[in-house]
């Protein structure tokens, strides 16, 4: 009985891609600075992700909910679409569907 090799490992996946970002500075008063530095420590996460993840939290805020898959929600569900929408979809687009018009040059 021969014995055999065992395969050689495989190598270790790529690095993921590095994320271009921009450097911004920002001034904080005091209170804030150590906010943000008790933030961090109590996370584990780096001062910059807690202020990025601040300013998203904040974006959503503003949008309110006004976000385009909820009022995508509220039209279709206020405009009395077919019970049977889901099933005769084909149907349904066909008869909605608008050809583009051509582009003169």
């Amino acid at each position: 009985m021969t014995k055999k090799d065992p395969p050689p490992p495989s190598p270790p996946p790529p690095p993921p891609p590095r994320a271009v970002r921009e450097p911004a500075q920002v001034y904080l008063a005091p209170d804030d600075r150590d906010l943000l530095a008790r933030l961090a420590l109590g996370t584990n996460l780096s001062k910059a992700e807690i202020l990025r993840r601040g300013i998203r939290s904040f974006a959503r805020e503003q949008q309110g909910t006004t976000s385009p898959m909820l009022t995508f929600v509220r039209e279709t569900t206020s405009q009395g679409w077919p019970a049977d929408g889901a099933m005769n979809h084909d149907a349904l687009l066909a008869e909605s569907y608008v050809p583009p018009t051509k582009k003169r040059r």
